[in-house]
């Protein structure tokens, strides 16, 4: 099995942005030392409490106080940018930390409408070009066409599409780059999506396909323990998905709060998006998703309150397949 992290920088209640970038940063060491393969930023915006908003310059902070992690974009939005201007960016990282840059990009709008509008400068909606945005993006970073994105590297960086069912894993097959599975915002579409991407898979960029599923996930010391540890996540998630307070609430917090009969509904349907539980539960939950997907690359979102906790709980998934 092999791990890595996918982060949305879900900010605590009661720390400073400032604060949680040096929080994540000790983080991805820590996961480093445990022997996690990769860490990935994900690209959010307008919100108050998810603070990484530009993977790149995450990455690039990551990588100058890291020593061989993997460090990528789970994904840079691009629909809103420009293909070449993304392509310099990402060949640039490749410059300065070879064979260690790994560029996931989506589709995403990275919020509501006037969000998506600043992020463009203003530009009509260009997500129906990410097609053509991302095979521009191949060839830049490739060093094809006639106009060539500078750096120049040896190597290209290696290219991600993320997405939610079989279109864009075909998508992502045909043009030969990898594909990351968001099993924990649609899980339904997994398995037949990366059966899409496997069969239908042609060489490019990588010779043979390469899939990654990323998964919300809670291992405590039991069962108990994960389910009390996963209250502020559900309450998190709950409350992302209301426009609310997108900040991570604590465990007491989430205890007190007085929810509907719906709320509570809510959250045991966004169960599905998550694994919760010990080592053993954990262990067992993977080994299956995996099995039925085909894919034993996971990238791990753990959004708790508790930074502590926070490292213990991917100490253990660690250990469970060490």
């Amino acid at each position: 099995m092999r791990l890595g992290v996918l982060d949305q920088m879900a900010q605590p209640k009661g720390m400073s942005a400032e604060e949680m970038a040096v929080c994540t940063i000790d983080l991805a060491r820590y996961v480093e030392d445990l022997g996690y393969e990769r860490y990935w930023f994900a690209e959010h915006h307008g919100t108050k409490g998810l603070v990484s908003s530009s993977p790149e310059i995450m990455m690039a902070a990551l990588a100058g106080q890291t020593k061989k992690i993997a460090v990528g974009s789970g994904g840079i939005l691009l629909p809103q940018y420009s293909s070449y201007k993304v392509a310099a960016q990402l060949l640039q990282l490749q410059a300065l930390y070879p064979g260690r840059i790994e560029a996931g990009v989506g589709r995403s709008p990275g919020g509501n409408e006037t969000i998506r509008s600043l992020l463009a400068d203003g530009k009509p909606s260009q997500m129906a070009e990410y097609p053509e945005k991302l095979q521009n993006l191949l060839r830049f970073i490739q060093g094809e066409g006639k106009v060539r994105a500078a750096p120049r590297t040896e190597v290209a960086p290696s290219l991600f599409s993320l997405g939610l069912g079989e279109n864009s894993a075909e998508f992502a097959a045909e043009l030969g780059i990898g594909y990351v599975f968001g099993h924990f915002i649609k899980p339904e579409r997994g398995e037949a999506s990366h059966q899409r991407y496997r069969e239908r898979f042609k060489p490019g960029l990588f010779q043979s396909s390469v899939s990654r599923t990323a998964v919300f996930v809670v291992c405590g010391e039991n069962d108990a323990h994960a389910e009390e540890l996963a209250r502020s996540q559900d309450l998190w998630l709950l409350q992302v998905e209301k426009g609310l307070d997108s900040r991570v609430p604590s465990v007491q917090e989430a205890n007190e709060k007085q929810l509907s009969v719906s709320e509570e509904e809510k959250i045991q349907f966004n169960r599905r998006r998550m694994i919760i539980g010990g080592p053993e539960k954990v262990k067992s939950e993977l080994l299956r998703l995996s099995k039925i997907y085909k894919c034993e690359d996971w990238l791990i979102l753990t959004n708790l309150y508790d930074f502590k906790e926070k490292e213990r709980s991917y100490q253990r998934i660690k250990k469970l397949f060490s």
